[in-house]
């Protein structure tokens, strides 16, 4: 208690005057011994109290400074306004692979590219402009290249410190490759959080009309984007609310299960024939080059390959008028998985070729031929991408407005645009290694393809037919991210640090039988200093151990059955409140009903008892009226006995 809450409860005990100052003195005595702990646990608690705040408010300012830098913020909302979640989650992940690009960037440059800077010969090499296209010539000799990079250890001055190029090299691409890998699975786990476990994806979007409204919008432009906004949402919902699976007769769903096989069967060797088209190209192109010695000759594979990446999923994309899905979610998953499967095998193909024929060949740089191949092929796809945008979605609109008016105005693509994007980010990843400043590249690249696609998106497209919420989008597009296309990028790098042996004339790793070597060597050097021998111990303990790994995986898969036993769990934990809170509406309408019901009853019985008592009362006034008749001879009686008591 508190001291007056002290004294009033002293003050109310009956007890005389005297009981009560010796039991106040008592509890004054008591507390007194107990105020030097009590103060050391407040002080204690009062700290980490603070503590926390100070920590929840650096959080939340922390976000609102990245979420008012945040790129395209004003942008993404009038696309997600206009054309729905659907389109936006396409440039959702565009700007999501920016972030990715981004950071391997500061990573490469920071600790590969600028000490190389310190140590660079002057390049010798006439710049020519041709180079932007091609790859070769004065790019050769610059820091574009693994093979510019000293195998050397970088120090200036004798008591300065050394930096090991072998080491920096491997260890650098090795931290962006490993970000990269849990940043995919961090994502991946995210927004499959929000998107498929949490409850609130299942509310109804009315709600967000009626209970969610930012009051501190005012702005005339604010106000009208975020009423597009939230139709569009409730749009989207109530599209799925009302969606209802088409009963087909027997004939019809054979008929549809035919045209589906049919359209696979098609699209599977389409694939196979563009693979195998790639697979010859490759294997004639290195003969081609040594006989061509024209600097555009350089362009033949790479120009073969976008125009496949080009026009074969524009076919795929056709497939839908014998398909005919009842969901448009179905008709984008179908064509990514199409599109992956064309794309990913494509990649397949060329790092075989890479792998198996270049690095084979006995050319004098190796690592530099692989890492200028996929710089073409980047650059002649993001070429591609960009005159389909102006030109091809140009003239598809006016065929569609003026020539051949039933086609209309076209819908964006999401399948193919996704693919491209991670067709693209494989193509860096692979490459990275041969070229670290791809991900510089690709972060232009990215960043130009965004105004290319947003003005396209409003000048040649109209917003989707059919609206549908596609906030699972992401997940499924990182998920294709991380599988096939980076698993198989560690898989080739893989094979290339621990199978290949490197040029013996450039790159750091000049000299050495294999790549991972010089891991090695730094192993052995550790061993015989003191100091250092913890990390030895990791390396062969855990690192470089077989059943460390198995023990890891095994742990992962436990983790991850247990997450997803969770998730069923949650799901249909779900399900249950929802048909809980159904059947209390039920309930609620049923006692309602019989309310309803018992009123009318009591209705019925009040009219009736009124019925009742106005009989009574017409009876009652027939009785006072007779009364009334016979008072005369009452008063009559009364006189006669008040004159003769005896009578």
């Amino acid at each position: 208690m508190t001291s007056r809450d002290r004294i009033k409860a002293i003050r109310n005990q009956p007890r005389t005057m005297e009981e009560k100052r010796n039991l106040r003195k008592i509890v004054d005595k008591e507390k007194s011994k107990q105020s030097h702990h009590i103060l050391q646990f407040n002080c204690c608690v009062q700290c980490l109290h603070s503590i926390s705040q100070t920590y929840r408010r650096s959080k939340s300012s922390l976000s609102e400074i990245l979420s008012s830098i945040s790129l395209w913020q004003k942008t993404l909302k009038i696309i997600g306004g206009k054309f729905g979640t659907s389109i936006l989650s396409y440039f959702n992940f565009l700007r999501w692979l920016l972030k990715f690009n981004i950071f391997s960037f500061i990573l490469n440059f920071s600790f590969i590219v600028i000490p190389q800077f310190t140590m660079a010969e002057k390049n010798t090499l006439q710049f020519t402009g041709l180079e932007f296209f091609t790859g070769v010539g004065y790019f050769r000799d610059t820091v574009m290249y693994y093979g510019f990079y000293t195998n050397s250890t970088i120090q200036h001055g004798n008591s300065g410190a050394s930096y090991n190029m072998q080491l920096a090299y491997i260890f650098t691409i090795g931290a962006c490759l490993t970000t990269c890998f849990f940043s995919l699975l961090f994502s991946m786990a995210r927004y499959f959080r929000n998107n498929f476990i949490n409850p609130h994806i299942h509310s109804g979007g009315i709600t967000k009309l009626i209970f969610c409204w930012d009051f501190t919008v005012t702005h005339e432009k604010a106000v009208k984007l975020k009423q597009k906004n939230l139709s569009t949402e409730i749009r989207e919902n109530l599209s799925e609310l009302l969606q209802e699976k088409v009963k087909l007769t027997f004939n019809q769903q054979l008929t549809r299960f035919s045209a589906y096989v049919v359209a696979w069967v098609v699209s599977t060797g389409v694939a196979i024939t563009c693979c195998v088209a790639v697979y010859y190209l490759a294997e004639y192109n290195l003969e081609f080059l040594k006989t061509h010695k024209n600097p555009g000759a350089v362009l033949l594979l790479p120009f073969v390959v976008s125009c496949i990446n080009l026009a074969v999923p524009r076919i795929y994309s056709m497939f839908r008028l014998v398909e005919r899905y009842e969901m448009p979610r179905h008709e984008v998953y179908v064509l990514l998985i199409r599109n992956i499967f064309l794309k990913i095998s494509i990649i397949g193909i060329l790092c075989y070729y890479w792998l198996n024929t270049v690095a084979l060949s006995g050319e004098e740089c190796w690592e530099t031929l692989i890492g200028q191949e996929i710089y073409r092929l980047l650059l002649m796809d993001f070429v591609f991408s960009l005159a389909d945008s102006f030109l091809g979605e140009f003239l598809r609109r006016l065929i569609g407005m003026q020539l051949i008016k039933s086609l209309g105005v076209q819908e964006f693509d999401i399948a193919r645009n996704v693919l491209e994007l991670i067709y693209a980010q494989t193509l860096v990843w692979i490459g990275i290694f041969f070229c670290p400043l791809l991900p510089f590249i690709q972060m232009i690249m990215l960043f130009i393809m965004f105004y290319a696609k947003n003005v396209s998106l409003m000048m040649n497209f109209q917003p989707p037919s059919k609206a549908w919420r596609a906030s699972q989008m992401m997940t499924f597009f990182i998920f294709l991210l991380f599988f096939p296309s980076f698993t198989g990028v560690l898989c080739t790098l893989a094979i290339t640090i621990w199978r290949l042996k490197p040029s013996a004339d450039c790159g750091p790793f000049r000299g050495l039988p294999f790549f991972i070597h010089s891991i090695y060597s730094w192993i052995d050097t550790l061993s015989t200093r003191p100091g250092y021998l913890w990390v030895v111990w990791i390396y062969q303990n855990l690192i470089g151990s077989v059943h460390f790994f198995f023990i890891l995986t095994l742990i992962v898969l436990i983790i991850t059955y247990l997450y997803w036993q969770i998730t069923e769990g949650r799901k249909i934990m779900i399900r249950l409140l929802h048909e809980q809170i159904i059947n209390e509406g039920k309930d609620k309408m049923f006692l309602i009903e019989k309310l309803i019901k018992l009123q009318d009853m009591e209705k019925k019985a009040n009219s009736s008892s009124l019925v009742l008592e106005r009989r009574e009362v017409e009876q009652q006034g027939s009785l006072h009226l007779g009364e009334h008749d016979s008072s005369p001879d009452l008063r009559f009686r009364r006189s006669v006995q008040e004159d003769n008591p005896r009578a």
